[in-house]
């Protein structure tokens, strides 16, 4: 098998490559730039697998594969958060989070092992990748959302947003002067729209807004119950699995 490494942190490429040596691999190549990697891959065969890093010491490695038709499977090698992460997971085979840990590098490379027999190259969206890797202080979220009221449209500006949630297959906004409105998005499709430090998704039927919070309550089963300023036609559970997230959000 053979494989590459583009990192442009030395200590790190060597380090990956010492751990691939202990599962029996060894890198055929150590790149450390998107010049570098341009470079190489003018000159070379393009390897099975490559562990990319994101950021280069001139550009994002995706610039390489703006020039070049991939034909390697790729696992990510990053630093990004998990929040970032599981937009990496789009067709690569894996990522690892930075400090690599022996154990997960193991998994991945089993990962990529197992896809072997198909013969399928892999097809990374390097755009939507790039996407989420802007800084969230400069990327531009929605600052109102415009919903149809009788015959009438309305704007309604994020401030006065208490939460949105999911009823009978909808999706409503709830506004702090106690009114409801249909919109025509899912949950899932705001989660790339709202100001990620203002909104949360507490479980599978609410996204609230820090700002309107009151009270947050101790529930059963180690769970949370919010108390906004006006909402009050069903509980609002913060479910067991997102409250570590939760608490770390609100700190």
């Amino acid at each position: 098998m053979r494989i590459i490494i583009i990192e442009d942190e030395k200590p790190a490429a060597r380090r990956l490559d010492r751990m691939l040596q202990k599962e029996g691999y060894r890198a055929d190549a150590m790149l450390h730039s998107v010049e570098e990697s341009l470079a190489w891959f003018g000159e070379n065969k393009h390897p099975d697998l490559i562990f990319l890093d994101i950021q280069l010491s001139d550009g994002l490695s995706f610039e390489i594969f703006e020039t070049i038709t991939i034909k390697s499977a790729i696992i990510f090698t990053t630093a990004y958060d998990e929040y970032a992460l599981q937009a990496f997971k789009l067709n690569s085979i894996d990522y690892l989070l930075k400090p690599i840990d022996s154990e997960d590098l193991n998994k991945a490379v089993v990962k990529y092992k197992e896809r072997i027999p198909s013969k399928q190259n892999v097809s990374i969206d390097f755009d939507d990748i790039k996407k989420l890797l802007i800084n969230p202080l400069e990327r531009e979220y929605k600052k109102r959302f415009t919903v149809r009221v009788g015959q009438h449209l309305k704007m309604i500006t994020i401030d006065t947003i208490e939460c949105f949630y999911s009823e009978n297959k909808g999706t409503y906004i709830h506004t702090s002067d106690g009114r409801d409105y249909l919109i025509d998005m899912t949950l899932e499709q705001l989660e790339n729209e709202l100001e990620p430090q203002t909104f949360f998704r507490i479980s599978r039927k609410f996204y609230v807004n820090i700002n309107a919070i009151r009270d947050i309550v101790s529930y059963t089963n180690s769970r949370l119950e919010i108390k906004l300023q006006s909402f009050n036609d069903q509980e609002i559970i913060v479910s067991r699995e997102r409250v570590r997230d939760f608490k770390d959000w609100i700190d």
